[in-house]
């Protein structure tokens, strides 16, 4: 027998009963290391949907997409050759017959419903749980229409349709899923409170402490709580039976709210159903008895994920579920080298389950990890509490300090990956304990590389360090998007990326390879060697760039590559910007930061915040003339919303002749000095802090660098101006200033370090110009100052060496440079409003002097704002194009429409044309092809398409390797020129645009192939694909009721009453 029909011969069949992440995780790890095909798969599966991402479950409520939810589209199963039974319910395993019943899901209660009778060898049993949900007998009124539980996608749809007549909300449940809900339920706009039978939320993660600091956050959003005082009975006011919803709750202590919504999430049931009626042996409590091998009673057998239960517990996690995925997939082919192509590994066995956990609960980053609950009187607690930034962490070491046990996090996970690692190695530590708590000194990285490869890097899929340098080493992965493909590291919340970038260079490095740091895939060179090759060979424009150092001198560029060149050619040249506008993102080619709906803000310069009464008058007259949005900014400046992009240059024109000038809030430049009073007025101000801030921002305004730059100027140590939370921060002493550098604000706020001190004005300002040259010189595109130093090798010692000690012999040059960039500022608006040509630029359409909104505005707090995006998906013209859109079926009857020259069309750019009420972007390359496409972006709605950057991608030999696309300025979403088709990796099948023939005439006419404007107009007008008001907007309002409900004075401090009412 040959080998290939003896494979055939001892094929056997795996029949899978659920297809929950877990069950796709097992077929994921069969089809991996089944290499001899021994097996062929089916799947029952009891939802219409194949698996979904149920961790992420309420990102539906934002989306409404079950598409978007989908772990793997169908068609994956199909090209795998997995056979899908969907809609059926698994009834019965009849183990003598060696196979499976099932029924239609539909038809599972009728009396004639057919069975169906799938054989196996080998059975799977990956049924899952279901929600938790008492008795009605136990809590009256629990049948009531509006009582929910928050477990599928079904669930969610139907609290989905509950809400939009519902106003107030009662989550029961204060664990991981029922925060969860309460965050959905809030989304909803729906008053909401938490009950919770005990007297803290997470009480299975987090103590006491924790949780509190938890419940605060949450108090913040508006978000009520009831703790150790659940419900007890629900009511409803109407005896109709067509309006019979739930509308009461009464509460242990006796007590009535109003609550017309209850979502139920107090824990899971293991679904053992099949197993007890096939005579699979089961835990008393729930769950199907397995052992180590996750082998049932029944030969041939296994349970894995929730349903499972070993050595008397289940886990209601999916990290275990995947761990047991991988025991029996690696057990079942360890026999595939068995024909000659190797020898077969030791059996796996599951142990015990690592129940370590991070998420982002609410907006609350929170962790456990490692036995976070361990209490000896051989451990040691370490503390950290700052109720400032609502940060907690507790850290459980043996007694002698020298192993880390466990712990756990609220507000700052960063470490979490290293220290759920360093718990789980047992090595010994080699830092103090405290460094653990206190974090990173100034100057040091994170550091993934010295980590053990047992150490999870990513929580959301459990993929370790060891499997990312396996996807390296063994199976040949060249990028992060490879490394994200194989192992699924990075595609949960995303936070791991950093981690697995340092673990695939560190990878490469080990294994001899040149870690490439190339800028994109035009480009052999990083930003740094690039700025130096365009510093040294002079090369003024992008196409001189692309000739000399890119890949191929044809090539578009992309939305990476073309800002960071701008970039170095203005931090070198100082060019206006908008002489390289094809390369400015659209933030720096309209001179001002682009809003939600497509309209821009408008932020004048207040240099040290300091403003004469003149100037504030002419800003007010301003915003009211324009009807703009104002608010005061974090940096002592004024900023003006809702700016339509036509009205911009005539606003620029009032403000500067009022003796204003760009703000730079749309670049990657200068932003603020911010300062206090200082001498001054304060009776404690040391210098003139007000005066130098001024002369520092008016020095370095307008300086371009690899990201925006912020700083400050403090008259003494009280730091009233924070300026150690800037790029660069000035504090004055008795002797002069003290200056420090490298500090920010954000999602990760770092103090800047002390560079040097006790210095006069001239000698910081000579320190702070190399400092800053520097920097633009050496730094990775959109690299912020404060990562800069962490990877700057050497920290900040180095970094003193060069700039205090003329280590590099540098220094002059430096202090050249920014003399020059001082030199030659120019106000970018000033040059713009008075030259005709670019104002015109500024024009919304091309073809006509009409204009439109692209957004609904509504009033709020006395002023305008956009309406909001609304948080259920808009049905919008179907893409791809359905039959109802003749417009575009090719047997439409279209024609050519003049829609203007060619002079009106700038090279390498994309303008607007307006036809009919429909809003086209016509696009012009450098090779002389022509694009048009609808200006519409679907992913947000919104009129901005023409405004992005053009790109294309080039393989390593520089021939290109996709079409033409252009980049969406408010996200990044990329599109097809040619078939519409969105090309950013995971949103392929989810948004697609509508294309439209150009041609270009003898004579420099451009044309379209269109519809009639009324049929066009039924389908893309642009009031109705635009964001429109979604009923009541001050989602505020209803917060001045908030009623916060506290246990009854009776009650202890855990639940009371029947103990079958302790969920």
């Amino acid at each position: 027998m040959s080998v290939v029909d003896q494979k055939k011969a001892t094929t056997s069949s795996i029949v899978i009963i659920g297809l929950g992440m877990v069950g796709l995780s097992f077929i994921e790890k069969i089809l991996e290391y089944d290499s001899a095909k021994t097996y062929t798969i089916t799947a029952i599966c009891e939802e219409p949907f194949v698996a979904y991402n149920r961790v992420g479950l309420t990102q539906y409520f934002s989306h409404r997409s079950v598409d978007q939810m989908l772990m793997k589209p169908e068609q994956w199963y199909q090209e795998n050759n997995v056979l899908l039974l969907k809609h059926q319910t698994a009834t019965k395993i009849n183990s003598d017959l060696k196979v499976v019943e099932s029924v239609s899901t539909q038809d599972i209660n009728s009396p004639t419903t057919s069975m169906t009778t799938t054989p196996y060898d080998i059975c799977i049993i990956a049924s899952g749980s279901t929600a938790l949900l008492p008795s009605p007998k136990v809590i009256p009124g629990l049948d009531l229409p509006g009582v929910y539980v928050y477990r599928t996608i079904d669930d969610l749809d139907l609290i989905i349709e509950r809400s939009k007549s519902a106003k107030h909300a009662a989550v029961v449940g204060g664990g991981l899923l029922g925060l969860e809900a309460a965050k959905a339920t809030s989304d909803l706009g729906l008053k909401t409170t938490i009950y919770e039978r005990n007297s803290q939320v997470l009480s299975r993660q987090l103590d006491g402490e924790g949780a509190s600091m938890v419940l605060r956050e949450i108090e913040k959003l508006g978000i009520g709580h009831s703790l150790g005082n659940p419900p007890v009975a629900f009511m409803s006011d109407s005896e109709d039976r067509d309006s019979l919803f739930v509308s009461k709750a009464k509460l242990q202590d006796g007590s009535v709210i109003e609550h017309d919504i209850v979502v139920f999430a107090i824990g899971i049931s293991p679904r053992d159903k099949i197993a007890r009626a096939s005579g699979i042996e089961c835990h008393a409590r729930g769950g199907v008895l397995v052992n180590d091998f996750l082998e049932t009673s029944v030969q041939g057998v296994y349970a894995i994920g929730e349903v499972a239960c070993h050595r008397g517990q289940t886990y209601g996690l999916v990290a275990p579920g995947y761990d047991m995925a991988e025991v029996v997939a690696r057990n079942l082919t360890r026999d595939v080298h068995s024909m000659g192509l190797g020898k077969a590994h030791q059996p796996r066995l599951f142990t015990s389950a690592d129940l370590s956990t991070k998420l982002k609960l609410l907006g609350v980053h929170v962790a456990s990890f490692g036995d976070y609950f361990a209490t000896s009187k051989d451990t040691q607690e370490l503390l950290y509490r700052d109720p400032f930034e609502a940060v907690y962490k507790k850290y459980i070491f043996t007694k002698d300090g020298k192993h880390l046990l466990g712990g756990m996090m609220v507000g700052d996970t960063t470490d979490y990956g290293k220290l759920l690692g360093m718990s789980k190695s047992k090595r010994s530590l080699q830092i103090p304990p405290s460094e653990l708590i206190l974090g990173l000194k100034p100057g040091q990285g994170q550091g993934a590389i010295g980590l053990p490869d047992d150490t999870q890097i990513c929580s959301c899929n459990n993929v370790t360090k060891g499997q990312i340098r396996a996807s390296v080493r063994s199976k040949g992965c060249s990028s992060i998007g490879e490394i994200k493909t194989c192992t699924k590291a990075g595609l949960g919340c995303g936070g791991c990326v950093p981690q697995v970038g340092e673990i695939f260079e560190a990878e490469l490095k080990a294994m001899g390879k040149v870690v490439k740091q190339n800028l994109c895939s035009h480009f052999e060179y990083s930003r740094i060697e690039l700025y130096q090759i365009i510093k040294v060979k002079k090369l003024r424009t992008f196409a001189k760039v692309m000739e000399h150092v890119g890949k191929s001198s044809c090539a578009l560029g992309c939305e990476v590559c073309k800002p960071a060149v701008a970039s170095i050619l203005a931090s070198l040249f100082n060019d206006h910007v908008l002489d390289h506008a094809p390369l400015q993102d659209t933030n720096d080619r309209f001179l001002a930061n682009i809003q939600r709906g497509g309209t821009y803000s408008v932020v004048p310069r207040v240099p040290g915040g300091e403003i004469t009464p003149d100037k504030l008058i002419a800003i007010a007259e301003v915003a009211k003339e324009f009807g703009l949005y104002t608010k005061i900014t974090g940096g002592q400046r004024i900023d003006l919303f809702g700016a339509k992009q036509e009205d911009l240059p005539s606003i620029w024109e009032r403000l500067i002749k009022a003796g204003l000038e760009s703000g730079h809030a749309y670049g990657k430049a200068l932003r603020t000095v911010k300062s206090c009073v200082g001498s001054t007025w304060c009776r404690y101000g040391l210098q003139d802090s007000v005066g130098f801030a001024i002369f520092i921002e008016n020095r370095y305004k307008g300086v371009r660098a690899p990201h925006k730059l912020k700083g400050g100027v403090s008259g003494c140590v009280r730091e009233c101006a924070e300026a150690r939370g800037k790029d660069f921060g000035i504090i004055s002493t008795e002797k002069g200033y003290n200056l420090f550098v490298c500090g920010n604000g954000g999602a990760q706020p770092r103090h800047a370090v002390l560079l040097v001190a006790d210095v006069s004005e001239v000698n910081c300002v000579k320190y702070l110009d190399r400092f800053l040259m520097f920097y633009i010189a050496t730094a990775d595109k959109l690299t912020r100052t404060s990562k800069w130093l962490e990877k700057l090798e050497g920290g900040i010692e180095y970094l003193k060496k060069v700039i205090l000690e003329d280590f590099l012999g540098i220094c002059d040059e430096l202090e050249n440079q920014m003399a020059h960039l001082s030199a030659t500022y120019q106000c970018e608006w000033k040059v713009v409003v008075e030259d005709p040509k670019r104002r015109q630029q500024f024009r919304q359409f091309i073809n006509t002097d009409d204009t439109q909104e692209g957004i609904e505005f509504i009033s709020e707090r006395g002023q305008r704002r956009p309406a909001d995006w609304p948080k259920e998906k808009v049905q919008l013209p179907p893409s791809p194009v359905s039959p109802k859109l003749d417009p575009f079926d090719a047997q439409v009857p279209k024609k050519w429409i003049c829609v203007g020259k060619t002079d009106y069309f700038a090279v390498d750019s994309g303008r607007t044309i307006k036809y009919g009420d429909v809003q086209i972007a016509v696009f012009r390359l450098p090779n002389g092809s022509w694009y048009a496409t609808q200006n519409m972006c679907p992913h947000k709605q919104a009129m901005v398409l023409s405004q992005g950057l053009l790109g294309d991608s080039v393989s390593e030999s520089g021939v290109s390797k996709s079409q033409p696309y252009v980049s969406c300025p408010l996200h990044k979403k990329n599109f097809g020129l040619q078939d519409g088709k969105c090309l950013t990796p995971g949103d392929e099948d989810k948004y697609k645009i509508q294309t439209f023939e150009v041609k270009v005439d003898d004579e420099g006419q451009v044309f379209l192939l269109l519809a009639p404007t009324k049929d066009l107009d039924d389908i893309l007008a642009t009031d109705k694909v635009m964001i429109h008001a979604q009923g009541a907007q001050d989602k505020f309002e209803w917060l001045t009721s908030i009623e916060l409900v506290q246990p009854s004075s009776s009650c202890g401090a855990m639940a009371c009453g029947s103990k079958e009412l302790e969920w």
